[in-house]
């Protein structure tokens, strides 16, 4: 496998076909790692891993999803199949070739959805699910363990009656696991994970939540040929593992599971220790 070795540019943006204004950062060298953040965040949530694997010798790339960040404040195209174009415009604007693309929560649906799509051309070497929403998030006759749809409706109720609140409630409680008994609460993390969500547009959060609780993902995940690692904690309050990585790995033709005892849906953040070091080995095997 042959590795690129283009020196990133630092950061900057790409205009998609319908116009839309995408920012991205691109550091150093060697064989491309692309980050695919959670909603409703932004690339600032991988500052962890690209700063570890920026020291490691890769070439780090992370975006601002449409609507999200930095990024144009889109009211059209907030769904998967844009999301997924989006990331294949900027790959193919730096020119990615052997990529391994990471995506946590909803990031892990656009991961799904682009390398099932746009795999060709030498672009992706490996893929990673991290607390992500495939197969399908929502309860239906074919998915009797997901998640009610009264439970969608209920965010985007508070994102519309109270977004900056909302924005608040979700990281100071279940998202890191901050709820739980004897948990390590960080401040900064709870004031980032607001910061980063309140740069974003409110239609394309609204729109958002139907993209990662009804997309069904099963199709994508059965068609992708390259090795996937598939991490998740078993105390993930926001993506339940159950109804998640323990039917993705059922799909995929070259999946890796790794289950972590009592971790939280924003273990990149609070546990990246553990979670680089596996990165890493995976990435090197």
């Amino acid at each position: 496998m042959t590795s690129q070795t283009k020196s990133g540019s630092g950061s900057g943006t790409i205009t998609t076909k319908d116009g839309t204004q995408i920012f991205y950062k691109d550091w150093g060298t060697g064989q491309p790692i692309v980050f695919h953040h959670g909603w409703p965040l932004s690339s600032d949530d991988w500052d962890a891993q690209m700063l570890f694997f920026l020291s490691k010798g890769y070439r780090v790339i992370a975006h601002d999803r449409r609507g999200h960040g930095r990024s144009s404040q889109t009211d059209t195209g907030n769904e998967m199949d844009t999301y997924a174009a989006d990331v294949a415009a900027l790959a193919a604007h730096l020119d990615l070739k052997d990529a391994i693309h990471v995506g946590h929560s909803t990031g892990g649906g656009e991961v799904a959805r682009y390398v099932a799509q746009y795999r060709g051309a030498g672009r992706v070497a490996k893929a990673v699910l991290i607390g992500a929403v495939p197969p399908i998030m929502l309860k239906t006759p074919a998915n009797p363990g997901g998640l009610p749809i009264e439970v969608f409706d209920g965010f985007r109720a508070a994102l519309a009656a109270n977004r900056a609140q909302f924005f608040h409630d979700v990281p100071a409680g279940p998202f890191y696991g901050f709820n739980r008994p004897g948990a390590q609460v960080s401040e900064g993390v709870i004031d980032n994970w607001w910061r980063q969500g309140m740069m974003g547009g409110a239609k394309a959060h609204y729109d958002c939540i139907k993209a990662f609780s009804e997309t069904d993902f099963t199709e994508d995940l059965k068609t992708i040929d390259v090795p996937v690692l598939v991490m998740h904690g078993d105390d993930d309050q926001i993506v339940p593992i159950a109804d998640s990585a323990l039917l993705a790995i059922k799909l995929l033709k070259k999946g890796e599971l790794k289950v972590y005892k009592g971790f939280p849906h924003g273990m990149a953040t609070t546990h990246a220790d553990v979670i680089n070091a596996d990165l890493l080995a995976f990435f090197k095997a």
